[in-house]
């Protein structure tokens, strides 16, 4: 039986443009809970149609351990999602490496004692975990939702996450972070102070259109423009190319009677697109679903078709780049093969 969002979403039917252009979703999610279940074999349907090859799997508060000390329940993520994806490499139904790189949540908060926790993911997942993600989105607005991490203000800039974060460093383990644009100038101090990490910016940086910054897109843009600039200027950053199909981006798309069209997506959200492009260079750009999250908005055919408009001005090397060669690099994914 369909649920309300599919017959929405349904409403809007589209080919998958290039289905022949591989592709590494660079950042999806999967969890099973009460009454709300996205797997390995939902995202494969979803994505059937465009070739995706290769899949990152990043943390969601999934498959957390009940038991135990608190900060190391996020190592059941790890364990469940590896099992996951195991369990469906075994089947060798698709051409699919799905969760081929996990990125895990360790609360960076705990300074030196973080190092035990990012130990026990890698021992979890000894192939796939590749680092870990530690959202810091905090506003002063109570309109504007917080990370589940609970973060204070200025997180980036405390002493004890840095600590953390140098035991990331010493792993040789990826960061990844979402924040909104207003945090965008900590994060460069972040990337400034740890030159030899990779970090890995979500979601543009997430630049907000509702609560305070509602029909402020242009001023927010602005601001957005210019510390992204800086940010980019730091080698060590990679940025992903997605994730700002949410409502917290003011879009509204959720809002609307039918959905958008790839081509509607593509001309909304194509400055965001081009601007990052352009400032971090194509060889440092990685396209994302954020599935099933921005499922609230659009269908995966249809979110990747806006991403394929908006890459057709680009050379075909800089396309393979953006759409798999650079996730699959970062993450290392078929390294080992």
């Amino acid at each position: 039986m369909q649920s309300d969002l599919d017959i929405w979403l349904g409403q809007v039917h589209e080919e998958p443009l290039e289905s022949d252009l591989p592709i590494c979703d660079a950042h999806h999610h999967l969890w099973d809970r009460p009454g709300d279940r996205y797997l390995i074999e939902d995202l494969a349907k979803d994505a059937s149609g465009h070739n995706v090859v290769s899949t990152v799997f990043v943390e969601c508060m999934a498959g957390y351990r009940e038991n135990g000390p608190e900060a190391m329940k996020p190592v059941g993520e790890t364990e469940f999602i590896d099992e996951l994806a195991e369990e469906f490499r075994s089947k060798d139904k698709l051409q699919l490496k799905c969760s081929a790189a996990i990125i895990s949540y360790a609360d960076l908060r705990l300074g030196d004692a973080v190092l035990k926790v990012l130990e026990a993911h890698r021992d979890a997942s000894p192939s796939r975990f590749q680092g870990i993600r530690h959202n810091v989105c905090w506003d002063e607005s109570p309109k504007i939702p917080a990370s589940h991490t609970r973060p204070t203000k200025g997180l980036l800039l405390d002493s004890e996450f840095r600590k953390g974060l140098r035991c990331v460093q010493k792993m040789g383990l990826l960061y990844e972070v979402y924040l909104y644009h207003p945090q965008l100038h900590e994060l460069v101090d972040l990337a400034r102070a740890f030159p030899d990490q990779v970090i890995i910016l979500n979601h543009f940086g997430g630049p907000l259109g509702v609560g305070p910054y509602a029909g402020m897109r242009d001023d927010v843009m602005a601001l957005w423009k210019q510390v992204l600039k800086e940010l980019a200027a730091c080698p060590n950053v990679v940025a992903k190319l997605g994730g700002i199909a949410m409502p917290r981006n003011g879009f509204a798309w959720h809002e609307r009677k039918k959905p958008p069209t790839s081509g509607e997506l593509a001309e909304a959200t194509a400055p965001y697109y081009h601007f990052t492009i352009e400032s971090f260079g194509p060889d440092r750009c990685m396209f994302e679903s954020n599935f099933p999250v921005e499922k609230v908005s659009c269908s995966y055919t249809v979110l990747w078709n806006s991403f394929k408009r908006i890459a057709s001005e680009y050379s075909v090397s800089e396309k393979a780049a953006m759409f798999k060669g650079v996730a699959e690099r970062v993450y290392s994914i078929g390294a080992a093969e």
